[in-house]
């Protein structure tokens, strides 16, 4: 019978985990994502067989046809702090039966427009507040969300600075 704990074949998880630990290389992933602009703050962002779209609220102009770009990071890093919190629960026999989360990012949008070189144009901080049932002990569940913070990529990336290569090229 399969070990499926919070949605998750821990079975096939341990598998995945002895299979890199053993061979590395299959550690490595590479993501891709084509976005297409449309008009205004409006885009189109395939990524596999999804479709994401963004564009601004009406207070920045836009048509408010989806989350903006910022907006999305929030999203990202709630799935990936709830992924992370309920396969690494998963793997040590954590049931979490709901979660939620608030995440509120703070955001001075004179260093978007321009006006203030003394202003980063991202978020200046992000407050995340999580909910989770479940039915380990207070202790278990905080060391569980302290790994969740530590091997989550994308508060990884928010944290801390990823090279970013930029190429502009003129369009035909």
């Amino acid at each position: 019978m399969t070990d499926v704990v919070n949605g998750v074949n821990v079975e096939q998880m341990n598998e995945m985990v002895q299979s890199i630990e053993h061979n590395p290389i299959l550690g490595k992933a590479t993501f891709h994502a084509t976005t297409k602009w449309i008009a205004g703050g409006n885009v189109k962002t395939k990524i596999r067989e999804f479709t994401l779209e963004g564009d601004e609220p009406p207070e920045l102009l836009g048509t408010n046809r989806a989350p903006n770009a910022v907006e999305a990071v929030l999203h990202a890093l709630g799935a990936c702090l709830a992924a992370s919190f309920v396969y690494h629960g998963a793997a040590r026999g954590i049931t979490v039966h709901a979660m939620d989360f608030d995440i509120m990012g703070e955001l001075d949008i004179r260093g978007y427009l321009g006006i203030s070189d003394a202003v980063r144009p991202g978020y200046q901080n992000i407050t995340v507040s999580c909910r989770v049932a479940t039915d380990a002990p207070p202790d278990a569940m905080m060391q569980l969300w302290e790994q969740a913070q530590r091997v989550s990529p994308v508060l990884d990336i928010i944290r801390n600075p990823v090279p970013v290569s930029l190429v502009l090229e003129r369009k035909a």
